[in-house]
């Protein structure tokens, strides 16, 4: 299972968003697909349209092994091959325990290693602040997907994702490499790109390989509209705004060939 986690130290960066688009487009073209919402504000879970039970398993109960772990995996309503390990406010609670573990930046990694076999790909949607929980969801990542507005808050927030990655690597928490670098919101006046946009997505080049940054998702309502439909912008009729995810799953099908 080829593990994948979108992250970024900032909030509205654009990670559910990518989470979910991505998670949707592989399950489509046949990859069965373990979406996995590590963010207490569980936007991922509410996205795809999956409401929780009182005392049923999620996230939580995963890392602390206190269920089976296929009793914290929920089919979802969108088709056969995407899978969900759903998030609710509880999940704040688990900071704690993956801080008294000693092994915490590791502990999801070892945690996924039971459903492995069962999926070709395991979308992470980490949170947005610099935590025990988004430091075990990077020590589980084989790669990461980094989405930055293009902006001065983006380019800080990728800056500091990309400092936090070398420190874990530093330590051997984790081996992960960046993926793709996703440009989120650019700003547009017809066939003009505001110059702030502009300016941070040449950052964000500076920063990494520019082969690194990838097409920009500009900024537009009909993500938002897709969102809300619970549908795939192409299934709206905007094949053209799932370029950048084309791209990413291009990447990401060359790399499960591969393993």
């Amino acid at each position: 299972m080829l593990t994948i986690t979108i992250t970024s130290l900032s909030g509205g960066q654009g990670k559910t968003t990518t989470a979910l688009f991505l998670g949707r487009l592989l399950s489509r073209q046949g990859f069965p697909t373990l979406m996995l919402d590590s963010d207490p504000q569980h936007n991922l879970t509410t996205y795809l349209g999956f409401e929780l039970e009182p005392n049923q398993p999620t996230l939580l109960e995963f890392l602390k092994k206190t269920v089976t772990p296929e009793d914290c995996i929920y089919p979802t309503s969108y088709n056969d091959n995407l899978f969900l390990i759903p998030a609710d406010d509880q999940l704040d609670t688990v900071q704690d325990y993956l801080s008294n573990s000693g092994v915490g930046a590791t502990l999801l990694k070892r945690r996924l290693e039971a459903v492995a076999k069962i999926f070709k790909v395991c979308i992470i949607d980490a949170p947005p602040q610099r935590s025990q929980i988004c430091l075990t969801v990077i020590g589980a990542a084989d790669y990461l997907v980094i989405p930055a507005e293009a902006s001065v808050k983006g380019y800080g927030s990728l800056v500091r994702t990309l400092d936090l990655l070398g420190g874990l690597r530093d330590v051997g928490a984790t081996n992960a490499e960046v993926l793709g670098v996703l440009p989120f919101r650019d700003r547009w006046f017809g066939n003009t790109q505001a110059q702030e946009s502009r300016a941070a997505v040449e950052g964000m080049r500076d920063e990494v390989d520019a082969g690194l940054v990838l097409p920009s998702i500009r900024e537009s309502e009909r993500y938002k509209q897709a969102i809300n439909k619970r549908a795939t912008l192409s299934e709206l009729g905007y094949t053209d705004l799932e370029y950048p995810f084309e791209i990413l799953i291009e990447k990401i099908g060359k790399l499960i060939g591969s393993k």
